[in-house]
């Protein structure tokens, strides 16, 4: 069954990712910054030190959109072995879509 996205909710499940990324186009912490996420080829951050496993996943043309954050967020070491990312996934279906919601009313870069 779809879940209908909520980006209020997913604000709240975005309370697990912020001690690691901010939400911002600019400040990049023990992750990067995920402003401009949507749309934006994996391991491309200006001045952010990723993982050989997340370069070498946006050289050969990962780029994030809906579905493949869905995919990643829920057990990013599936998608992209050898990510540094430690967090281990979001289980719950629901949350994972509005987490994502979320994702996509961040800002884009100026």
């Amino acid at each position: 069954m779809a879940h209908a996205q909520d980006t209020e909710a997913g604000k709240g499940v975005f309370k697990k990712c912020a001690a690691c990324h901010a939400t911002d186009t600019t400040t990049n912490k023990v992750g990067p910054h995920l402003g401009d996420v949507i749309g934006r080829t994996a391991g491309t951050v200006e001045g952010f030190n990723y993982s050989k496993a997340m370069k070498d996943a946006g050289a050969a043309g990962l780029v994030w959109d809906e579905a493949h954050l869905t995919e990643y967020l829920a057990a990013p070491k599936a998608k992209v072995p050898g990510t540094k990312m430690a967090f281990a996934g979001i289980k719950k279906p629901d949350e994972l879509v509005n987490l994502v919601a979320y994702l996509k009313t961040l800002p884009e870069s100026p």
